[in-house]
């Protein structure tokens, strides 16, 4: 299935949307939000299917033309986002551009941070900052959306309550991290609000291309109109989306709703670029001594898209310009 939310209020209005993203119905009167269809999986995830066949089947009344601007992201706000590295290959050049040497847990024990959750960025919102100088950059990722997880499920337990899966722009600033991580308490205003892709969509969508608990497809990032990155997010995933899961609910049980980030998708192969700036820097500082690639500005545009082995697009495409937020007087 792939299920979107209209923008309509703080939770938006669930919908169905076709396969090939053209055409849409309203399944509001079986769950008016996605969050609510979470939480009634068992009850309404078959009345979902039945009318997602028939909307691809073009036998649904009452459709309407497919608008990812018309769309919050697919949970406008959520219980809990909590995003973690599963590429450690980007986690080790980030660290060895600035002579810091790498922890081997890094490779055993995934990182995760827990993010701002109350309100998301629509897929087609502008990203709003106050300052340049923040450091703005994007990253490209792919986030699983559970039900519940009892505490201490294993990777293999895990696995079955992957309900959804998203794309994520993780908006970071940058230039705020730093100082945040030097006090030894993670991160907080360096990460505002993140975006997801217009469409959430079941594992099975994927096929072949959803296996152990992974997703092998490229992503493909442009920057201002121009190819950025196309890294394969099925290679080099240190900690599968399982395991990640298992991870979260190691103290906790997890919850209807909470999303699991995969962190930037990143190869040890550079050839098919980066999905962020900061790791295209890191490159550069390597290479060069310096960094030659500025972040964002206003006015800069970054889509964020994956596709299927016939180029379709699957989840629809995050679509954003940097601009400035007003600044009070």
């Amino acid at each position: 299935m792939k299920l979107a939310s209209l923008k309509n209020g703080l939770d938006g209005q669930l919908i169905l949307v076709s396969r090939d993203l053209t055409t849409a119905v309203s399944a509001s009167d079986l769950a008016p939000t996605l969050q609510h269809a979470l939480d009634s999986w068992a009850q309404v995830e078959g009345k979902l299917e039945e009318r997602y066949q028939q909307l691809n089947d073009k036998q649904c009344a009452d459709t309407f033309a497919f608008d990812p601007a018309a769309c919050a992201s697919p949970l406008p706000r959520a219980y809990q986002w909590a995003d973690g590295s599963a590429y450690v290959n980007h986690v080790e050049l980030v660290r060895k551009a600035r002579n810091a040497e790498m922890p081997a847990s890094f490779w055993t024990d995934p990182l995760m941070y827990q993010g701002m959750s109350d309100g998301f960025i629509g897929p087609r919102d502008d990203i709003s900052v106050r300052e340049e100088s923040y450091g703005i950059d994007f990253e490209a990722e792919i986030a699983a959306i559970t039900d519940t997880v009892p505490m201490g499920s294993t990777p293999e337990q895990s696995a079955s309550h992957i309900k959804l899966l998203m794309l994520v722009n993780d908006v970071s600033l940058r230039n705020l991290i730093p100082s945040e991580l030097g006090k030894g308490f993670g991160f907080f205003q360096s990460k505002p609000a993140s975006a997801f892709s217009p469409v959430a969509i079941t594992p099975d969508e994927l096929g072949d291309n959803w296996r152990d608990s992974t997703v092998h497809h490229p992503l493909t990032v442009h920057l201002n109109d121009e190819l950025f990155g196309n890294p394969n997010a099925g290679v080099d995933m240190t900690f599968n989306f399982a395991q990640l899961v298992s991870h979260v609910a190691k103290t906790r049980h997890v919850g209807n709703g909470t999303i699991v980030g995969s962190g930037t998708v990143s190869n040890v192969n550079r050839s098919s670029g980066s999905c962020c700036l900061a790791e295209k820097r890191m490159l550069e500082i390597i290479e060069f001594g310096e960094a030659k690639t500025p972040f964002m500005q206003f006015g800069d545009q970054v889509r964020i898209e994956m596709f299927d082995d016939q180029g379709n697009s699957i989840f629809g495409a995050i679509d954003q310009t940097v601009v400035q937020y007003p600044v009070s007087q």
